[in-house]
């Protein structure tokens, strides 16, 4: 793990990091790679895309294979396997899979805040979290979904178990828009941007503001033994990542043509509104171990764990000493 870390920090600083370790691809030779996304294409992948789009993958060494997820898709299970070297995955989905006995890493926040939320419809009673007692709110029927509506409930006074709980899946937006629900649960990047954009007016609780700390939402992964045996790998895809996510905060039309043109099938419209909420938030600057200490804790305290997680093995925090530069100023 010192050797993870050392790898990281060293990519994070964006200079070389191929000390650790010996083998790999000879200087200058791409190296494949298969990145699996945690969803369909969209506007919180965009950095994903424009550093593809726009060579700094190839740059930086990388030929990189992006991949849909499947219906019967296992991201935890096919970076364990080796099938695939990288995935973006939710942070809870990376707390359970070390959990189960899978040795992965997180490597660097892609969203470095929660985007989980619960969302009611502004023309409704619901003016905040505690005005849910006695209601129904829509869930996908994950266990995260209860651990955001009990956060929610509890950091505003109320009793989490005076909510009624409908599992509707993914169908937030048609739940809400047709008043099937009093509230759902949902991404305020993603169904709060989407309702009102259909006429529904919403009100936005995010679990970071109701009992839950700012943890990073969506992280990078692989399994450590990929980072072992392949560092050269684990240090490029990191640089040209960053890179990536930091062209779209910049240049976010530019990013956006990267992901369309990737992805026709979307509306341009729609991943515009998502992206241009989402710019403050696409900053992987460098993992913070209190915050990740206290998405930890939190994750055990609502039953996401059952067991602390020991941060030190989950994250690749640079070594003492070493001074990771704000995003900004890369």
């Amino acid at each position: 793990m010192r050797c993870v870390a050392a790898l990281l920090a060293a990519a994070l600083l964006g200079v070389g990091g191929f000390g650790c370790g010996d083998g790999g691809a000879e200087p200058g030779a791409p190296i494949g790679a298969t990145l699996m996304l945690d969803f369909t294409p969209n506007a919180v992948h965009s950095g994903v895309f424009a550093a593809e789009v726009e060579g700094i993958y190839d740059r930086e060494g990388v030929d990189l294979d992006i991949r849909e997820p499947g219906e019967a898709s296992d991201a935890p299970k096919l970076l364990a396997a080796g099938r695939v070297e990288f995935a973006l995955m939710d942070i809870h989905d990376l707390g359970i899979a070390r959990e189960r006995g899978l040795d992965l890493v997180g490597l660097m926040p892609i969203v470095n805040t929660p985007l989980a939320s619960v969302i009611s419809r502004a023309d409704g009673p619901v003016r905040r979290p505690r005005d849910l007692a006695g209601a129904t709110v829509g869930v996908t029927g994950l266990p995260s979904d209860d651990a955001v509506v009990d956060s929610a409930l509890s950091a505003d006074g109320a009793d989490p178990a005076a909510v009624e709980r409908v599992t509707i899946g993914f169908n937030a937006v048609s739940a809400l828009a047709a008043g099937k629900v009093d509230a759902v649960t949902g991404f305020w990047n993603a169904e709060g941007v989407v309702l009102p954009e259909r006429n529904v007016p919403v009100r936005i609780f995010k679990v970071d503001e109701y009992g839950a700390p700012r943890y990073p939402e969506l992280v990078l992964v692989a399994a450590a033994s990929t980072i072992d045996e392949r560092p050269e790998l684990a240090d490029a895809m990191v640089v040209a990542t960053r890179r990536g996510y930091r062209l779209a905060v910049h240049r976010p039309g530019e990013a956006l043509d990267d992901l369309l043109s990737s992805s026709p099938a979307l509306r341009r419209d729609e991943q515009a509104a998502q992206l241009r909420v989402l710019l403050p938030a696409l900053r992987p600057v460098a993992l913070d171990r209190d915050r990740l200490e206290a998405w930890a804790r939190w994750d055990l305290e609502h039953g996401l764990l059952s067991e602390p997680l020991d941060v030190e093995e989950a994250f690749p925090f640079p070594p003492p000493g070493e001074t990771l530069n704000s995003f900004g100023d890369q």
